[in-house]
């Protein structure tokens, strides 16, 4: 399953009247942050979330928006070891390192992610988000 899909942009501003002008009429809500734009579907108390979120944002490495640059494709993994194993199975597969699997400052505490690109250059993450795993502080 899908968890999340990540678009770049250069003027969010610009990003956030087009995406503004369809998302919202399927449900889904903004938040709006330093970091772009995350849009999600509402989710009831006590309701698991639905998925897929979609997410605007300034590319990670500073470098213009492109088809292929900031544009994420992030597939969920059952744990940290998946993570970890099928990042290795995707490098000696073809794949190019954008990051290896860990805990990044700017996510939450359990959330443990590792970054490819495709054999074409498509970016992808591989995460999970278990809260019965070791997070980033323990």
């Amino acid at each position: 399953m899908i968890a999340y899909v990540t678009v770049g942009a250069d003027d969010i501003a610009r990003a956030k009247r087009f995406y503004s002008a369809l998302l919202p009429a399927l449900g889904y809500g903004l938040k709006e942050g330093p970091e772009g734009l995350s849009y999600a579907l509402p989710v009831e108390p006590g309701q698991s979330p639905a998925l897929p979120d979609f997410y605007v944002k300034p590319t990670f490495d500073g470098a213009p928006a492109t088809a292929g640059n900031g544009s994420m494709i992030a597939f969920e993994a059952r744990s940290q070891a998946q993570v970890r194993n099928l990042h290795a199975a995707a490098l000696a597969a073809g794949g190019s390192d954008e990051g290896q699997p860990g805990f990044r400052p700017s996510y939450g505490p359990h959330f443990y992610v590792s970054y490819l690109r495709d054999p074409q250059g498509n970016k992808i993450a591989l995460f999970s988000s278990d809260p019965n795993e070791p997070g980033r502080d323990g």
